[in-house]
């Protein structure tokens, strides 16, 4: 394919395809250029050898300008038209220069030069009225008819051409549109469905707060009961706030507001919270320098042992659990949770749950250039994460 470069422009890069057709194109005019020399020397008495050697160097001159009919096709068009004037036999390459210039050039560009290839043939006739083989009306009308051809040809493969390009970018407006309502309806849908979620989450979790509230008065005599209910009450408060929050984020697009980042530093906090509601949890820490570990692996550290810390309550409550947190600069943060599995036989009612948690995780350890493995390990689950730390 020819690019539509402007006249004096830089020239596209060519494909195969492009080279092919270029060379083709040279090997066209010289050809047929020979054939027409060869029919004139069958056709009438032998030229001179001045004649002769005017028309090896015409026919030479145009060929090699069509290699560049890409970059400068209407100065190709010219110098084709001058070499045709002394040379019968680079007629051919003059035409496909003109074709050139109706495909890709404007058309009244076009039509400019087709008139001037007029004027060409007729001083042609003039220096080589023996090789017309015509009377000066016919070989006049005879070029008008091939001129006309030629520009109708070009003007109807530029005009394909454009409209092939039309419909291929109308095809990519339509697709990039399809997109953005897909996108927007997906973004309503889980819209609706945060505000659906909010009203019932809000709901139930009231409900816990104020049976928890009612528990932590009736059992004042009990305080192990009395700070259990504490925790709870205290663990569905914040879930509204949480809750409310990423409403708020999905509702408008433009708010600021942002679930508090929590990191390293809070992993303390949550293992009391798990042992105020009543569960058994080591922590052991020899992570030195935990203030120079990057944020997203100090909050993936959080988010593995929060995680990890839910799914013992569900599935292993009152069961010990350890969690260790170790690694150094320049090496690894690693984390791991164990937690010991209830004997056959004794297993708690399964809480309801996403079943989702740990793939979570493992995307999140993931996202931050680690690995997450997780498993049963002689009667414990055992969660190991191995974040990078880097100096």
């Amino acid at each position: 394919m020819i690019s539509a470069s402007n006249e004096g422009g830089g020239e596209a890069p060519r494909t195969s395809r492009g080279w092919a057709a270029d060379l083709g194109c040279m090997l066209l005019a010289a050809l047929l250029g020979a054939v027409v020399l060869v029919a004139e020397l069958a056709t009438g008495p032998r030229p001179d050898d001045i004649y002769l050697l005017v028309t090896g160097i015409g026919v030479l001159l145009a060929t090699v300008a069509l290699g560049l009919r890409r970059r400068l096709p209407a100065t190709v068009a010219v110098v084709c038209l001058a070499a045709s004037t002394v040379a019968p036999a680079a007629v051919v390459a003059a035409g496909i220069a003109l074709y050139t210039v109706a495909a890709y050039r404007r058309f009244p560009i076009a039509v400019v030069l087709g008139l001037l290839a007029l004027p060409v043939a007729a001083v042609r006739y003039g220096l080589h009225p023996a090789a017309a083989l015509l009377p000066v009306p016919a070989w006049m009308l005879v070029n008008l008819l091939a001129v006309m051809t030629v520009l109708a040809w070009g003007g109807f493969t530029r005009a394909r051409r454009l409209l092939v390009e039309s419909l291929r970018e109308r095809a990519r407006r339509a697709e990039t549109e399809q997109l953005l309502r897909a996108e927007r309806v997906r973004r309503l849908e889980r819209e609706r469905m945060a505000r659906e979620m909010h009203d019932v989450l809000a709901h139930r979790l009231s409900l816990l707060s104020l049976q928890a509230g009612a528990l932590q008065y009736g059992a004042g005599d009990v305080p192990v009961v009395a700070d259990a209910a504490r925790v709870i009450q205290a663990g569905a408060h914040q879930a509204l706030e949480d809750l409310r929050e990423v409403i708020t984020v999905l509702r408008d697009e433009e708010s600021e507001v942002s679930i508090a980042e929590t990191g390293l530093a809070d992993v303390p906090a949550l293992v009391e919270e798990s042992r105020r509601a009543g569960a058994e949890v080591a922590l052991d820490d020899r992570l030195t320098g935990a203030d120079d570990v990057p944020t997203r692996v100090g909050r993936t550290v959080h988010d593995i042992v929060r995680e990890t810390l839910t799914n013992a309550r569900k599935h292993a409550p009152g069961l010990p659990v350890t969690v260790s947190i170790d690694g150094r600069e320049g090496d690894a943060v690693t984390v791991e949770v164990s937690s010991r599995l209830p004997a056959e036989g004794t297993r708690p009612p399964e809480i309801p749950g996403s079943g989702t948690g740990l793939i979570g995780l493992t995307e999140r350890a993931t996202l931050v250039g680690g690995e997450l493995t997780h498993g049963r390990s002689d009667g414990h689950y055992v969660v190991r994460g191995r974040l990078p730390w880097p100096t």
